[in-house]
């Protein structure tokens, strides 16, 4: 289930519209539904307040307005220190892959 804190790609009408971090997700007072307060990350950031079901939470197609609407789940990124250098990995169905980050050079 996704959870407060993670970030999920909102889909509109089957197409990537929005990310979004999970502030909070709270029972509602309707049995099987929860309040879940997404914080839209675009230029001004933008809050806002969904009611949904725990299947719509983790990614089953539901409408608003009559129109298809989706959540998913991104993938884990960490970062790890090796040897001094910086090492991505990503977390996904083959296990972890390390990734050598290469930094920007400025140019004269």
């Amino acid at each position: 289930m996704n959870v407060e804190g993670d970030v999920v790609l909102i889909y509109h009408q089957e197409k990537p519209a929005v990310y979004a971090r999970i502030e909070s997700i709270e029972p509602d007072t309707k049995k099987d539904w929860y309040r879940v307060d997404l914080l839209f990350l675009t230029l001004p950031a933008q809050a806002v307040r969904w009611i949904l079901k725990e299947a719509y939470i983790n990614g089953e197609t539901f409408t608003m307005n009559g129109e298809a609407m989706r959540i998913e789940a991104l993938e884990k990124v960490s970062s790890k220190k090796k040897s001094g250098e910086m090492v991505r990995s990503v977390e996904g169905k083959g296990g972890e892959r390390p990734a050598k980050v290469i930094p920007f050079k400025k140019q004269p």
